[in-house]
């Protein structure tokens, strides 16, 4: 079977293979004219397909590329038909078929423009105009010299050769005028319009060859009616090779502003060769007109150009005029000065800004008026610009330096040096005066790094100098010491906060003339102050500093608000070991401190390891309070409280006990973190609502019982401490009376006036009120007096030393004999032993609890109790 066609062949490319096989043989035994007719169509018209089709792939990418194939396309199509026409109109010197050429040319250049994606102003776009005429007729011009003017003498007919020869002028200046636009272009379709220029600059000479034929009535040459045909199905290729995009450089630019000049100077060098060679010639008008022309156009854009350096001179003044009165109204100075720093020129601000008359400046050296140690580095940024040869040198610098004002003083400046556009080779320089933003800059940094009540250096400044310190240390010790103002907190509460910043200046002024010169003396924050003390080695140095600030606080009271105020520090000293980071050291005097604030203060404790371990113990209890508050690992265990002469129950204490696991953990261990951490007033409202519901189950029994409880000083502070209660009783059912809430002397000492007030709320609800611990506080029967309490609690100390400590026996019976006179019930604690006992009854105490008397036991505890027997 025979195969008409290969199906691994693509249809398009198939085609064009059979059409060019074909035209081969054809084109083979025809005359050049219509061979290049041939030709030149069949390849005009596979441009306008390939073209079409790329037209329509890329529309979607860049409109542009579409745009201009279209174009090109349509183009190639119009002068096919000229070219094809042509053999038929051979009778004629000008015919129609060279009007669909030249629109055909027409139809390309636009789209080679379009291609390009260019757009230019009317103004440059003229200017392009006149290159595009100039290098036409330049082109004529050398044409003429080499070839035209003998066809033009052997034709005999200047009117033909006019006619025969405008349509390829017009296409040569069409060409001319697309090679700046399409040469220039940064468009990703740049390869297709330097195709489209191509088959521009073909089409001209396809059309010189044409013309030049007819008029000779010969066969033009082979290879010049070919051109066209090659160029056309190069252009068929362009859209389908790969893609690129024009780096233009700017030498192209510049080579192509500069091409109509060149080819004017070749054609005016053809010419006087020409003129100077051989023997005159008879003028022709037409050449002679546009030789005129181009010398007049030449004319026009000389003028042109000398207006434009005109107008451009004015502007560069005006605008250094301006530029110089922008910054004098901005406070600068401007001058200018050759390279060697002699002043050339200076503006009025120099008289305003350092007091010197223009006039006298005029003429000196810049160094005169720079400090010094400045020059150096001025000179060397001078000679740096002046490298004009060289790629990396700067076109401007920045320079600071100190300028001597008239006055004397040196002024810190910032100065920008330039090199002068245009004119002499002088340098512009605007100087500033930034002495304010000097001294706000300093203000800044200290206030950065200083206390602003104190004038101290503050924390940050602290923890910058002791890293430094302990990075450059190589031998020798290094401490810290933290100090801490006891007592501070009730200053600020109670003459106010200016008053206790006065306070602490005064403080800062005495710690500042305890500490050596070498010693750095901050405020750490609130009423904390810090050192960092270089000991050489003598760890006792730090202690005996230590020990001075102490001295230095305590010695005698601070006067503040026309009062006197007598305060003492707790201080934590911390040593440097090998190794240590600043931080670790700043934390150990942190502890150390704390722990000497444990002890009751005014005194001065060194860190030991054991101390930290205590810290991160405390805040593991925390976390591990939090979780069993969540996870509900506490439980209730109740005191009976008994009547001594009967031995009869008549309330009980409710107190907290903590599992931790299947680990019991006293009391003492939790309640003070517990306290610490806030986590109290949770723990304290379980703890009520849980003993309000037991008690009233047990009084639902009919056995009349009373609960005691604790309260914590965090509690009674706390914002919804009174309603808490309230909603306890309700949900309960526990009548107000049956409950009698506790507080210590030193609760009603600190804070006193909003703890009254809370205590009141609670006594109007008709809870009763105790003093726990009492005789141990302060200003016991102050109290008793403003505060209507139903209870005294003697503290176990006392009942501890009844029978064998005369003292505290006594103190024991006035505390009872004081209640029994205030009407208050008397509730003696921890009795343990007999005589404890029997003493109390024969004093009069009415109430006890203790071991001796009952252990605290569970609830089911007490439910036994309730039913075997009310007495213990």
């Amino acid at each position: 079977m025979i195969r008409w066609r290969d199906p691994r062949v693509p249809p398009a490319a198939a085609a064009v293979a059979g059409a060019v096989a074909f035209a081969a043989v054809l084109l083979a035994q025809t005359p050049a004219t219509i061979t290049g007719a041939i030709a030149g169509g069949l390849a005009a018209l596979i441009a306008a397909a390939s073209l079409l089709i790329a037209s329509v792939r890329q529309v979607a990418t860049h409109r542009p590329s579409a745009a201009g194939a279209r174009w090109m396309g349509g183009g190639a199509v119009i002068w096919a038909a000229g070219v094809t026409l042509r053999p038929f109109a051979d009778g004629f010197v000008v015919n129609f078929a060279d009007m669909f050429v030249l629109l055909g040319t027409v139809v390309t250049a636009g789209g080679a423009l379009i291609a390009a994606d260019r757009r230019f102003p009317a103004r440059t776009a003229l200017r392009q105009l006149t290159d595009s005429y100039l290098c036409a007729v330049a082109l004529f011009l050398i044409g003429w010299v080499m070839a035209l003017r003998h066809v033009y003498a052997d034709s005999a007919d200047p009117v033909g050769f006019t006619l025969a020869l405008l349509p390829p002028m017009i296409a040569l200046l069409v060409t001319c005028s697309m090679i700046p636009s399409v040469v220039t272009s940064k468009s990703p379709s740049w390869l297709l319009g330097l195709a489209g220029l191509g088959v521009l600059a073909t089409m001209t000479v396809a059309g010189v060859g044409s013309a030049v034929g007819r008029l000779l009535e010969g066969e033009p040459q082979l290879w010049s009616v070919m051109l066209a045909p090659v160029a056309f199905l190069l252009l068929a290729a362009v859209p389908w090779g790969p893609k690129g995009r024009a780096a233009t450089r700017p030498a192209i630019g510049h080579a192509v502003s500069l091409a109509p000049l060149a080819l004017v100077a070749v054609a005016v060098f053809t010419m006087l060769i020409h003129q100077m060679g051989s023997r005159p010639e008879p003028p022709v008008a037409g050449v002679a007109a546009l030789e005129a022309s181009v010398v007049l156009l030449l004319l026009v854009r000389l003028f042109v150009l000398a207006a434009t350096n005109v107008r451009l001179r004015a502007q560069v003044k005006l605008g250094r005029r301006q530029l110089m009165d922008l910054a004098e109204s901005t406070g600068d100075v401007v001058f200018t000065c050759d390279y060697e720093g002699v002043v050339r020129e200076i503006g009025a601000g120099v008289e305003a800004t350092y007091g010197y008359a223009p006039a006298d400046v005029v003429g000196g050296s810049i160094f005169d008026y720079i400090h010094p140690e400045d020059v150096p580095g001025i000179q060397v940024a001078m000679r740096a610009l002046t490298l004009d040869d060289e790629p990396a040198a700067p076109g401007a610098c920045l320079i600071a330096c100190r300028v001597r004002a008239a006055d004397g003083t040196w002024r810190p400046t910032e100065s920008v040096a330039t090199r002068q556009v245009g004119g002499d080779d002088l340098l512009l320089v605007t100087t500033r005066d930034v002495s304010d933003e000097e001294a706000l800059r300093n203000q800044v940094a200290h206030l950065t790094f200083h206390d602003g009540v104190t004038g101290l250096p503050n924390r940050a400044y602290f923890e910058e100098r002791t890293r430094e310190v302990l990075s450059g240390r190589t031998s020798g010790n290094v401490a810290v010491i933290f100090l801490d103002l006891d007592g501070f907190t009730s200053v600020n509460d109670s003459v106010g906060h200016a008053s206790g910043d006065y306070l602490l200046g005064q403080a800062a002024r005495r710690l500042r003339g305890a500490v050596r010169a070498d010693d750095t003396l901050a405020r750490w924050g609130g009423d904390e102050f810090a050192v960092l003390v270089e000991t050489g080695g003598d760890a006792q140095v730090a202690v005996d500093l230590a020990e001075r600030l102490v001295r230095a606080v305590s010695q005698e009271p601070f006067r503040v608000a026309d009062r006197d105020v007598a305060l003492t520090a707790s201080v934590g000293v911390a040593f440097t070991e090998d190794g240590m980071p600043a931080g670790d050291l700043m934390r150990n005097a942190d502890v150390a401190m704390a722990r000497s604030k444990e002890l009751g203060g005014r005194r001065v404790e060194v860190f030991a390891a054991q101390m930290h371990a205590d810290v991160v113990r405390r805040l593991e209890l925390a976390a591990d309070l939090q979780r069993a508050l969540i996870e509900q690992q506490f439980a209730i265990e109740y005191q009976p409280v008994v009547d001594l002469a009967t031995s009869r129950v008549t309330a009980v204490e409710a107190l907290v006990r903590w599992w931790r696991g299947s680990v019991f953990v006293p009391p003492e261990q939790f309640l003070g973190p517990a306290e610490d951490t806030g986590l109290i007033v949770p723990l304290s409202e379980w703890i009520l609502r849980e003993s309000c519901r037991e008690v009233a189950a047990w009084r639902a029994s009919s056995w009349d019982i009373g609960l005691s409880l604790n309260l914590s000083a965090r509690q009674i502070m706390a914002p919804r401490f009174v309603e808490t209660v309230e909603e306890a009783l309700r949900e309960s059912g526990l009548p107000a009376s049956s409950l009698t809430l506790e507080v210590i002397e030193e609760m009603l000492v600190e804070d006193a006036e909003e703890t009254i007030k809370r205590l009141s709320e609670l006594r109007s609800l008709g809870v009763r009120l105790a003093i726990d611990d009492f005789g141990t506080g302060y200003a016991s029967l102050a109290f008793l007096r403003q505060l209507p309490v139903d209870m005294i609690k003697i503290d176990p100390s006392f009942v501890s030393g009844l029978g064998k400590d005369d003292t505290l026996t006594l103190l024991t019976r006035t505390i009872v004999r004081l209640g029994h006179d205030l009407g208050l019930i008397v509730v003696a604690e921890g009795i343990e032993r007999p005589e404890q006992l029997e003493l109390l009854k024969q004093m009069g105490c009415t109430r006890g609890q203790g071991f001796l008397v009952a252990r605290p036991m569970a609830a089911r505890g007490v439910d036994s109790l309730m039913r075997t027997s009310l007495t213990v």
